[in-house]
């Protein structure tokens, strides 16, 4: 079982990262790179790990949300992971399958690395009705992300990095994409020593969010949390 984790949450070659636009500054001039894989590595990467007719998922739906569940066949037993997304922005039931799917896939380690990656400032340009990262910040990307995979190939004790919270107080935007990507961290970990940490870590910004930025976000947070400490009890009992 050990092995099959090791190498299903193995990095993934340069090329087969995305970047997508997150949080922009007020000016629309710059805004946050954000790492991502495409559906498809997910199913070759489980293909080629554990054999196409040894995983399958199906995607029950909880809460008005699109959840997906992927089994693994381990010996003659079949064990599931589960995760769901909302909308997506683009093709909304479609991106909704594709984003749970690969959310799931991150409980099984595939591309969990990703969600240790920096998300640098990058300048953007408009892109239709919205905004993309511009041609000339990719090669600065990939650079990046070469570094970090170099980086774990070299050291696996290596720390992970402190969560990074907005700056700016009157960016409700900023917090929020913030407060997901918190709990993303957070269901990303795998023991409750972890979790209660990375917790008490935030403490201070946590209740500061509840005193000066949103009682509706705070409560968000604290929702999640809770999701997140039951569902990893009701995984391990």
């Amino acid at each position: 079982m050990s092995d099959i984790f090791t190498k299903l949450s193995a990095p993934f070659p340069g090329d087969r990262i995305s970047w997508r636009l997150g949080s922009t500054n007020k000016e629309k001039t710059r805004g946050l790179a954000l790492a991502y894989i495409d559906a498809r590595d997910v199913m070759e990467r489980l293909d080629q790990v554990v054999g196409p007719g040894n995983w399958q998922n199906r995607y029950p739906h909880a809460n008005g949300k699109t959840v997906c569940e992927i089994g693994l066949r381990i010996g003659d037993d079949w064990v599931w992971k589960s995760d769901g997304a909302g909308d997506s922005d683009v093709e909304a039931e479609k991106g909704a399958l594709s984003d749970a799917f690969k959310r799931a896939a991150v409980r099984w380690g595939i591309g969990r690395y990703l969600y240790d990656l920096a998300s640098p400032w990058v300048e953007i340009e408009p892109f239709g009705k919205s905004f993309k990262i511009k041609d000339s910040e990719h090669v600065r990307l990939s650079q990046l992300l070469h570094g970090e995979n170099k980086s774990k190939s070299s050291s696996s004790k290596a720390e992970p990095p402190k969560m990074q919270w907005p700056k700016d107080q009157k960016n409700p935007k900023e917090w929020q994409d913030a407060a997901k990507r918190f709990i993303l961290i957070l269901r990303n970990h795998t023991n409750i020593k972890a979790i209660d940490e990375l917790i008490d870590d935030n403490a201070v910004i946590l209740e500061n969010i509840r005193g000066e930025i949103s009682v509706n976000l705070a409560n968000f947070i604290d929702t999640e949390i809770q999701k997140v400490i039951t569902q990893f009890n009701s995984e391990a009992a």
